[in-house]
């Protein structure tokens, strides 16, 4: 209990108040599980089945789910090329108008265009700020709660998946989009009185506003030591580095690109992302007695519980043991979920009295990958690369996530109408298997040490204290 009681508040106040941004980002990604349902045209029909003025088919609702992760390409860009420029907390703060902006066209509009056009800048900001807030989180935090503050980015995003899908299931399509459009504004008027990162203050040799930066977040402790340690780190990051081939040139940051890009690679493909944006129309396939909208709710709800418990945890339990468990667990839960599907689609076996199962069993699937893959690979990206190439690092995971999810989802999609939903889960089934051989072999563990040790690490100069962990954790590439 101490470790948090000793940490000062403004810590936490300022994770909350950037994670809002997240918030607004979880929104609109969950917005077609909801919505989907009511604009979709289905097969062999002219019209919609809630006779929506929006009605799209199959396949365009599918790019409509995906915009986002598009638009999130040229925000992670934009993002990479801005923030050592603007600062962490400027960058921040301008997401809120395009948020904003897109939640007012989604409610004004009354052609699919217009939806493709908001979701579009929705990714955008997206973009810019899975790029910096994460980034700005990690330079705030104190070693002994970073695990928590870091993991905190996935617990709002998810919190934003289950806001959007209750308010989507009891409002119009323009009057959730009105009510979501308060979110940006309150991130704006809350995270304006933030302290901007030490860590940027620095690279700007603004030293004094650094250090004041940084007392307002150490509070009492004696900040003269780490000050002189952030201050020497950064020189020696940034003396002869801080261009993007740096990432591939390096060796210690092609060792933090290859665990990322494994990480975060394996957790879209084990279908989190692709399952999010069609959760009620798996649901509904399911045929469970449930209604989706319920179904959904609870799929969230118990998202968001377990990814608040891992991000309780993972500063004690660490990083490595919690992605094991998460990655096995998820395997087996989606080989039942691709099971159940193949008995009820291509049997003749009667599955009436088991359509429990499948919202059973995706609730098993939510539980254990909440625990670690969801908001391990986050946390780790914040922690893994120097602040010299953080900006490209963290745009490059961006975009790549943005890619990576986008063909995941796609495949979900083109498995659905094609093959039938169990292939989808059986690929996701495989996916995630390879996803833990992976982890076993080739992610560190990096609890307990602070950026500038996980950088000796990745460098291969261990430190006394670490010497034991970091032999038995080696990364090769």
């Amino acid at each position: 209990m101490g470790k948090f009681s000793d940490v000062p508040a403004l810590q936490y106040l300022a994770a909350a108040s950037g994670n809002l941004a997240i918030v607004c980002d979880g929104m609109h990604y969950g917005w077609p599980s909801p919505t989907l349902p009511q604009i979709e045209r289905p097969a062999n029909s002219s019209t919609c089945a809630h006779n929506s003025t929006l009605c799209i088919g199959n396949e365009e609702g599918s790019w409509l789910a995906v915009m986002p992760l598009v638009g999130a390409i040229l925000g992670a860009v934009t993002a990479a090329n801005i923030v050592d420029a603007l600062g962490r907390k400027k960058t921040v703060l301008a997401t809120a108008v395009p948020f904003f902006l897109s939640w007012l066209m989604v409610a004004a509009a009354n052609t699919s265009i217009w939806l493709h056009i908001a979701r579009f800048i929705a990714g955008a900001a997206d973009g810019v700020t899975f790029t910096v807030v994460p980034m700005y989180i990690g330079e705030i935090s104190d070693p002994r709660i970073r695990g928590m503050l870091g993991s905190s980015c996935s617990v709002m995003w998810i919190a934003g998946f289950l806001l959007i899908n209750i308010i989507g299931s009891y409002l119009s399509i323009s009057a959730t989009a009105i009510v979501s459009s308060l979110v940006p504004v309150i991130s704006f008027f809350t995270f304006i009185w933030m302290p901007e990162s030490p860590y940027y203050l620095l690279m700007q040799n603004k030293f004094e506003e650094a250090k004041q930066s940084l007392r307002k977040f150490r509070k009492d402790q004696d900040i003269e030591e780490e000050i002189e340690r952030m201050k020497g780190s950064i020189q020696s990051q940034t003396k002869n580095t801080g261009r993007f081939f740096d990432l591939f040139l390096i060796k210690s940051n092609l060792k933090a690109v290859f665990i990322i890009a494994g990480i975060r690679g394996f957790q879209q493909f084990s279908g989190t992302t692709a399952i999010t944006f069609y959760a009620q129309d798996i649901f509904r396939e399911a045929g469970d007695d449930i209604s989706p909208h319920h179904a959904s709710m609870i799929y969230f709800s118990v998202q968001l519980i377990f990814t608040m418990v891992s991000s309780c945890i993972v500063d004690k339990a660490g990083r490595k043991p919690l992605l094991m468990i998460s990655m096995a667990g998820s395997a087996f839960a989606l080989f039942l979920e691709g099971t159940y599907f193949y008995i009820k689609t291509e049997t003749s076996i009667d599955t009436t009295s088991f359509d429990f199962i499948p919202v059973a069993v995706l609730i098993g699937f939510v539980i254990v990958f909440s625990l670690g893959m969801q908001s391990i690979p986050i946390l780790m990206l914040g922690e893994l690369f120097p602040t010299s190439v953080k900006a490209y690092a963290l745009c490059l995971a961006d975009v790549y996530y943005s890619v990576v999810a986008t063909i995941a989802s796609k495949f979900l999609q083109l498995m659905r109408v094609h093959f039938g939903m169990y292939v989808a889960f059986y690929g996701f089934t495989i996916f995630s298997l390879l996803g833990l051989i992976f982890i076993v072999f080739c992610v560190p563990e990096t609890k307990g040490k602070n950026l500038e040790e996980i950088q000796e690490f990745l460098k291969g100069r261990h430190r006394h204290n670490h010497d034991k962990c970091d032999k038995e954790e080696c990364v090769k590439v």
